[in-house]
């Protein structure tokens, strides 16, 4: 199965990757040996801090890979959105409250429902996929039934969204 992205959200895991596997991990491995070097490793704690952080790494670049050989860039700003679209922002009116609510469709990684960019995964998303202003929708969620409407649908850059963009200071393990 694809998994959609922006070309920011591909190079941000571009750049993890790059980071983890070049110089994460090398520096995490001289610490092992640094550790290793110093006897017992049966009772020696840096080593096996190193040890374990190898193992994170490694872990996290395995998934890094699936998700980059999975990956489908999608350009939203070259699309139309005279629909709900991956990229779309859309304004929606809650029918039984009348309030509104505003999402962002993205992928996984790109992801910060606490600031309305939403996974194209997720419930609400599929829901909205396809649909056009005007439109309404229910959607069952575990204790109701939501019904909405789509009120406007705009283009906006996902990453102009975003409040939490991760940096290497965020790629390394402590």
């Amino acid at each position: 199965m694809k998994e959609p992205m922006s070309i920011e959200g591909y190079d941000k895991l571009i750049e993890e990757f790059k980071y983890l596997l070049e110089v994460e991990k090398p520096k995490v491995a001289h610490e092992k040996l640094v550790a290793a070097a110093l006897g017992d490793r049966s009772e020696n704690a840096d080593y096996q801090a190193a040890k374990e952080k190898l193992r994170f790494i490694d872990k996290r670049l395995f998934y890094l890979n699936k998700m980059i050989q999975k990956s489908q860039i999608i350009d939203p700003s070259l699309h139309e959105h005279h629909q709900v679209a991956f990229g779309s922002t859309v304004i929606l009116v809650n029918i039984d409250t009348d309030e509104e609510e505003k999402y962002t469709i993205c992928g996984v990684l790109e992801s910060e429902p606490e600031n309305g960019l939403i996974s194209i995964h997720s419930p609400l998303a599929k829901a909205m996929l396809g649909k056009k202003e005007g439109d309404e929708f229910k959607i069952r969620l575990p204790n109701a039934l939501k019904e909405y409407e789509i009120e406007k649908i705009k283009y906006k850059n996902i990453f102009s969204l975003k409040k939490n963009i991760r940096s290497k200071s965020d790629f390394s393990f402590h």
